[in-house]
């Protein structure tokens, strides 16, 4: 359509230009001494018409000429750029599908072709990683190397990369030590930077840092809540372990933790341990009791026995008072049964202990019975009781071995 529109316009001029020509009779006399030269108007302006369209032809030709080598070479450019991302695009494909080394020879492919300071960071953080995963550590560092010389601004993308390798390399100092030349207030602020330093310090086994750092990291919606529970949970039980030799400072840590966390139940079984340990058995009853309150634990219904001091019968009556409403609790019957027969309570710590046996039988039970057997002395029901709890042990054990 515009074609025939172009086509329709020149027509319609011709026209007018020959009729407009027929009704001129006009001419032009050039004088060029010794010559006199005689034209008409019509042809004189044809002639000029035909010397402009010439020189503008000659013009953009000479102007053509003269830019040639420019074009081509920004033809070869823009070749080699689509060579170069096409080769790019090609390694992060590879990459992503977990073909590392097609990703790493894509990459090194790309790297040859000289491009922007961007593009070569992306390539060599791809063929370093690569290189990573087919555990070529030394050709992974001198991509790095690379990285830092041919884009020395791209330092953030090379520096959370070169962390990140060296921290599933299990070399957590050096990660940290890479991490910490970024911009302080950048490690804040990245995400990503703040995860690895997590994972450093995890590594290395700082869990006070670990505490601190998931904290930030939870506060910005980075873990999943129960993820961060788990590290954190985890990272106290490390710190209770650590600190379980000196009754002070175990002290104070424990006050540390906020009282919501310190009621859960795996906290408060270790730090019942390490209060037990330490021959604190009050404040370990106190702790015990505090997360039985809040929550039901058999782990702790099990400890609750295994340090038995002045206030024993304060801690028989709590037991009864929590076998109100878990009857068929075997550790916490268990527990009152050896509560009782420290207490001579002889008929007490019998029922317990059978009705414990009958809902869970373990060795533990067994052996509680044949303590008590011996003290009222019935020696072969005594030996009856161990002889089972020693058959129960073999066999764990033996299925232990079988599954391993």
């Amino acid at each position: 359509m515009r074609w025939t529109f172009w086509l329709l316009a020149i027509c319609v001029a011709a026209v007018a230009v020959a009729i407009a020509a027929s009704y001129n009779s006009g001419y032009v006399l050039l004088v060029v001494q010794p010559y006199r030269i005689e034209l008409s108007l019509n042809l004189l302006l044809v002639l000029l018409l035909a010397v402009f369209v010439l020189g503008y032809f000659v013009v953009r030709l000479i102007n053509i000429t003269l830019h040639l080598p420019t074009e081509i070479r920004e033809s070869r450019m823009n070749r080699r750029r689509e060579k170069a991302h096409a080769a790019m695009l090609e390694g992060i494909k590879f990459f992503l599908e977990g073909q590392y080394a097609k990703a790493e020879k894509s990459a090194t492919a790309a790297l040859e072709i000289k491009e922007s300071s961007s593009v070569t960071a992306i390539n060599t953080v791809i063929a370093a990683r690569s290189a990573h995963e087919l555990r070529k550590f030394s050709k992974r560092d001198e991509f790095i190397v690379m990285a830092e010389n041919e884009a020395p601004k791209e330092v953030t993308l090379r520096l959370i990369t070169q962390a990140e390798l060296l921290l599933d390399e299990r070399r957590p100092l050096e990660g940290l030590q890479v991490l910490q030349r970024l911009h302080p207030g950048e490690v804040r602020q990245h995400t990503a930077a703040l995860r690895l330093a997590l994972k450093a310090h995890q590594q290395m086994r700082n869990w006070d840092a670990v505490l601190n750092l998931v904290g930030e990291l939870e506060q910005r919606n980075a873990f999943d809540r129960t993820l961060a529970e788990q590290i954190r949970l985890n990272a106290h039980l490390q710190n209770l372990k650590v600190k379980s030799t000196d009754l002070q400072q175990l002290k104070n840590y424990w006050q540390s933790i906020p009282s919501s966390e310190r009621k859960q139940g795996k906290l408060a079984a270790a730090a019942a341990r390490a209060y037990i340990s330490l021959g604190e058995c009050v404040t370990a009853h106190q702790i015990i009791e505090q997360s039985l309150d809040h929550e039901w634990n058999q782990e702790l219904t099990g400890l609750y026995a295994d340090c038995l001091g002045e206030d024993a019968m304060h801690q028989i009556k709590r037991a009864e008072s929590w076998l109100e409403s878990h009857a068929n609790d075997a550790g916490l019957l268990l527990a009152l049964g050896r509560m009782c027969l420290h207490f001579e309570l002889w008929g007490k710590s019998q029922n317990y202990l059978e009705v414990s046996l009958s809902l869970d039988p373990g060795h533990s039970a067994h052996f509680a019975l044949a303590h008590l057997n011996e003290k009222i002395g019935k020696p072969e029901l005594a030996k009856e009781h161990y002889t089972k709890g020693l058959e129960l042990i073999l066999g764990h054990l033996e299925l232990s071995r079988v599954r391993q």
